[in-house]
């Protein structure tokens, strides 16, 4: 192909296109990791778990799925020939397993929050500068991802793949009867133009881009938020947003009665083919620096509740440089608010949605604190892993509260391989065990204690790496058994075993999501007697958030954040011990 005769627009697509499949061929396949290696590191997981009685029995039928010839190296035949004929073996798998067929509400269970420094606003103006500010941002962010400029991610050296960026942008979940389905509008040429801007419950339309396709600048923005303040001075009866922290269920029945009414069809469909959702919120009640990064958390999670800012969400939404470009001279249309009519089922159905959503919000404890004896640059001196030494201290926590280890995951990016999501780091391991009981056993000497812990920290970096070569367990064994439910067989006999429920039933999720601000991020525990646990290693301090459910007896999140903070002071001085 002869560039020079191709249109300057064409050829400046091409060649974006060229670098977008440039950098994705550098990103390798994900691989399908090897069956015995992944049944045998299935067992090594479960021996801290399980008694021996329990454990042999489920060797055997580990051992008869995993036999020449059996049902297991069948279905490891068909996920390599799923591998060579896909994008990737079990991404669109995970997606759809973990996430679509999901049916618990987005809001606390799926959709994360992130608490971020205090900022106070003197008044109104401060929020909409801010606003304003970060609608030109994340549109200039989108333009680098739309015009392939976005620089290449690397992790260790290797090129990350860059392919899901585009699909933060005008993306929607749309709620159905037994799963869900993601639509995406953008489109790198005629996609969608506006946002959504929700504040005081209304939604508001506001196109971002000017007639020949710039984006408006920092003032052009903020007029528009000026005149939809001026358009929403008193909060609307029905805070329609609320019916999308429904049950998935019902919100699939809801979603389908809203809209056979065309205003609110159009309104549905402005709002899912938004390129985001910016939530103008209103006030919350002061509180001390030290709730502060909880409050924040919970209005971030979940809006606070149906008397607070619950309703200026739409959950299914995604969201999120100043520009000192002059704005042009050009009149810009007011923004479109968005109306829905309401009759007297959907009037139910928000009444409900209020209450089932008040109800989980009181259910959720949030606990957000700020660790300042040290941080990951002190770990590090101790030529140990941060995040293992944290993901110790966790399990550590764990067992001082409730006198026992479990099965606890960590999050493991996979995206050094093409179309790669996440797979699970499982703790506790063995030496993580032996080393949580002798640690508060007097008989055992400092010396000793030292070598277990390191011991324990260097096998959890070992499974870390291993995890993010593509050699995890959990999202192979998950594999094996779609490929045997999408071939019509009966759920294999090794997933039917109660040790492959309690291996999976995750009392502990955790997740390191660093960033360079004084950051955390928050979600819900996986499971109702469970624990959430995200953190944020700084230089010389760490941010944690810890969450539990109030409807169970046995879990506190402030206990075993108080707990947590204890047992990491407690493992710094084993390393200096005072006199």
């Amino acid at each position: 192909m002869i560039l020079e005769k191709i249109p300057p627009r064409i050829c400046s697509l091409f060649m974006q296109r060229a670098v977008l499949r440039q950098a994705h061929s550098s990103v390798p396949p994900q691989p399908v990791p090897p069956l015995g290696q992944t049944l045998q590191r299935y067992l090594t997981a479960l021996e801290p778990l399980l008694p021996a009685d329990e454990l042999e029995h489920t060797r055997k039928i580990v051992q008869k799925f995993g036999s020449p010839g059996g049902l297991g190296e069948k279905l490891q035949r068909e996920l390599i020939k799923r591998a060579k004929h896909s994008h990737n073996w079990i991404s669109d798998w995970w997606v759809q397993w973990a996430y679509l067929e999901c049916r618990q509400p987005l809001a606390v269970h799926s959709n994360p929050a992130i608490s971020l420094p205090k900022r106070d606003f003197t008044d109104w103006r401060g929020q909409l500068v801010f606003a304003s500010k970060l609608i030109a941002g994340v549109l200039d962010f989108k333009a680098q991802v739309d015009s392939g400029k976005l620089a290449v991610e690397y992790m260790r050296g290797q090129p990350l793949c860059m392919e899901l960026f585009p699909q933060l942008f005008s993306s929607c979940r749309i709620p159905g009867p037994k799963h869900d389905h993601v639509v995406h509008y953008g489109r790198p040429r005629r996609g969608p133009v506006h946002i959504t801007v929700v504040r005081n419950y209304q939604f508001f339309q506001l196109d971002v881009y000017n007639s020949d396709g710039t984006p408006l600048t920092e003032s052009q923005i903020h007029a528009q938020l000026l005149r939809i303040r001026s358009q929403s001075w008193k909060t609307d009866k029905e805070p329609m947003g609320i019916l999308t922290s429904e049950h998935r269920h019902t919100w699939g029945q809801a979603y389908t009665r809203l809209l056979r009414d065309k205003i609110n069809k159009e309104s549905v469909r402005l709002i899912e083919k938004s390129i985001f959702t910016l939530c103008l919120d209103s006030p919350v009640m002061r509180v001390s620096d030290e709730k502060y990064s909880s409050r924040m958390a919970a209005q971030i999670l979940h809006g606070g509740g149906t008397y607070s800012n619950s309703g200026n969400r739409w959950f299914d939404k995604t969201l999120q440089k100043p520009d000192r470009v002059r704005a042009p001279l050009i009149p810009l249309p007011m923004p479109k608010k968005l109306y829905f009519y309401i009759n007297s089922e959907i009037k139910w159905d928000l009444e409900m949605a209020k209450q089932n959503l008040d109800i989980l919000i009181n259910d959720l404890d949030i606990k957000c604190f700020n660790f300042q004896r040290f941080g990951k640059e002190f770990v590090k001196q101790l030529k140990l892993s941060p995040n293992s030494f944290i993901q110790l201290a966790i399990q550590l926590a764990y067992y001082r509260v409730h006198s026992e280890v479990c099965a606890a995951c960590d999050i493991a990016s996979l995206r050094m391989f093409r179309g790669g999501r996440t797979d699970y780091i499982r703790s506790p391991t063995n030496q993580m065990l032996s080393f949580i009981q002798a640690f508060d056993d007097n008989a055992v000497s400092r010396e000793a204690k030292v070598q277990l812990l390191r011991e324990a920290v260097d096998a959890y970096s070992i499974l870390t790496e291993q995890s993010l070569m593509g050699q995890g367990i959990d999202r192979h064994l998950l594999g094996l058994k779609l490929q045997a439910i999408e071939e019509g067989l009966s759920v294999p006999r090794i997933f039917m075993d109660t040790a492959y429920g309690l291996a999976t039933h995750w009392k502990l999720r955790t997740g390191q999501v660093p960033t360079n601000t004084d950051s955390v991020m928050c979600f819900g525990p996986l499971v109702p007697d469970g624990y959430a646990v995200c953190y944020n290693p700084q230089h010389d301090h760490v941010h944690f958030s810890v969450t539990a459910f109030n409807c169970c007896e046995e879990t506190n999140a402030e206990k075993l954040a108080l707990t947590l903070e204890r047992s990491l002071c407690d493992l710094q001085e084993l390393f200096q011990p005072t006199v």
